[in-house]
């Protein structure tokens, strides 16, 4: 089974590669020596170094606390989650598992190896606390493909006990950097070794260019999305909080920068990917629109009084969602596992290798992305005054619907267009998400009545009252009523950036 946890850890050079007194840092009262460990790691990636190339790092380790195998996940600058497995001859499936979406088909391979000596001392406080860990490293690193490519450095690393205020490190920062000593150049072990011992030919790959054209920008909003998901992928897996819902967000902004975009993207090359995107956000919602709802469900219950609870509504409202799930985290790690997901990704990674790109693509970003927003908005504008004209009722709950979607859609053209566009897309995608929002809580009341009604049908065939199931119903289409009310004024706020 393996274990996660966040490393927060910042990496120091010093040109005598000592380790200046830190008793003098607020709240330490004692360095104390735990003396001189040998780690020997071997770090594994693609023969292209995927993983590296996105920041992440896996290797196997023997030495030290925590011998194992580690894969490193980065968060922030100086900030990993780290999952570590016990200590095995090969890969531990869930590992592999978590870097499927980089790795894909190709083979992980030993690409370095870093044998250490790290002298280790403990930070404490006057409570005999750890407040954090020092490593002075002596790192020797040997390529072990690509070259037979060698180096030696010595580093310091101070990385924060579990628990402690990030604040701390600033602390000893400050203290170091006035003994002489600077902040590493590099963020990993593995990333300095394998820089430096290339083979000289190599090179690390070009960053894409500053966006200049209408598809430049276009593009750069792609790869944004494509990373999401792929960034995303192992999160998912892992069950972490909202790593669902972004992962189903990412694949509907590409869908709609796709359908935005169509004179700049061709669509005979991108509606079959938006048609596996599509699948792929249906794959992730199976579950994921019922928990919403039974939350939503379920807050309203709480929200009545005793007096107004009549007959088993909780117990009913858990039936009613247990039988309709549709899935599991299994079923959904093996939709990630499957071949069609892996096939989706490697489409993605072509549309951006060899975008399907139009002539207007390398128009000027002002008029074509300017264009395909007003567009979009003109269109939203057409659906909300259709729906404003509408009585009350379900052809107007649909029209809203609609209305909703198309909101999505123009937020989404103009946060592509935000960074050629400036001020007024940023606005635009501001108030088109505010009515999204709005439209959203609509269509969350039409879907919760239909469950209500639902549930009021189960309850009575069971002989059990009815009574609560109306009362909430009434209280959402209260609630749907005051968000059609609003509208106009929500949507007066989105017509003057038209």
């Amino acid at each position: 089974m393996a274990d996660k946890k966040r490393e927060i850890e910042r990496k120091y050079e010093s040109d005598d590669s000592g380790l200046p007194d830190l008793t003098g840092v607020a709240g330490v009262v004692a360095v104390v020596d735990h003396g001189v460990v040998h780690l020997d790691a071997t770090y594994y990636d693609t023969a292209d170094e995927r993983l590296a190339a996105a920041g992440l790092t896996l290797r196997r380790r023997t030495g030290g606390a925590d011998a194992g195998w580690h894969l490193k996940f980065p968060v922030a600058p100086g900030v990993r989650d780290e999952i570590h497995a016990p200590l095995s001859g090969t890969l531990p499936r869930e590992l592999a598992a978590l870097v499927r979406s980089r790795v894909r088909d190709a083979t992980l391979r030993p690409t370095v190896r870093l044998r250490s000596e790290r002298d280790i001392r403990h930070l404490v406080d006057a409570d005999g606390r750890v407040l954090a860990e020092v490593g002075v490293d002596a790192v020797r690193a040997e390529r072990l493909t690509g070259g037979r490519g060698e180096a030696q450095w010595t580093e310091i690393e101070v990385e924060l006990a579990d628990g402690g205020d990030p604040a701390f490190l600033d602390r000893v920062e400050k203290r170091l950097r006035a003994a002489g000593v600077r902040p590493s150049a590099a963020t990993s072990k593995v990333g300095r070794a394998l820089a430096e011992t290339a083979p000289e030919p190599e090179r690390a790959p070009a960053a894409p260019p500053d966006p200049v054209t209408a598809g430049d920008h276009v593009l750069a909003y792609v790869r944004a999305q494509r990373e999401a998901i792929l960034a995303l992928d192992p999160a998912v897996r892992q069950d972490t909080p909202d790593s669902v819902h972004r992962m189903r967000v990412a694949t509907r902004r590409l869908r709609s920068t796709f359908r935005s975009y169509p004179a700049v993207l061709d669509r005979a090359v991108t509606d079959p990917v938006a048609a596996e995107l599509k699948w792929l956000a249906g794959e992730l919602g199976v579950d994921r629109d019922r928990e919403v709802l039974t939350e939503r469900l379920a807050a309203g219950l709480d929200g009545l009084p005793r007096a107004l609870l009549a007959g088993p509504v909780r117990a009913r409202l858990r039936t009613w969602s247990h039988a309709r799930r549709g899935g599991s985290r299994r079923r959904l790690t093996a939709v990630l596992d499957g071949r069609r997901y892996l096939d989706l990704l490697v489409a993605l990674d072509g549309l951006v290798a060899e975008p399907p790109l139009r002539k207007a693509a390398a128009g000027k970003p002002a008029k074509v992305l300017a264009k395909a927003v007003r567009k979009d908005y003109r269109k939203l504008s057409s659906l909300i005054a259709e729906a404003l004209e509408l009585p009350p009722g379900s052809d107007r709950d649909v029209a809203l619907h609609e209305a909703r979607k198309k909101a999505k859609r123009t937020r989404y053209a103009a946060e592509a267009a935000t960074p050629a566009l400036g001020a007024a897309a940023k606005s635009l995608a501001k108030a088109a998400k505010a009515v999204q929002s709005l439209l959203g809580d609509h269509q969350d009341s039409v879907m919760t009545r239909r469950a209500l009604r639902d549930l009021a049908q189960q309850a009575h065939a069971a002989g059990e009252s009815t009574f609560s199931y109306g009362v909430l119903y009434g209280r959402e289409e209260r609630l749907a009523e005051r968000s059609e009310e609003a509208l106009p004024g929500v949507w007066d706020g989105v017509r003057g950036l038209g």
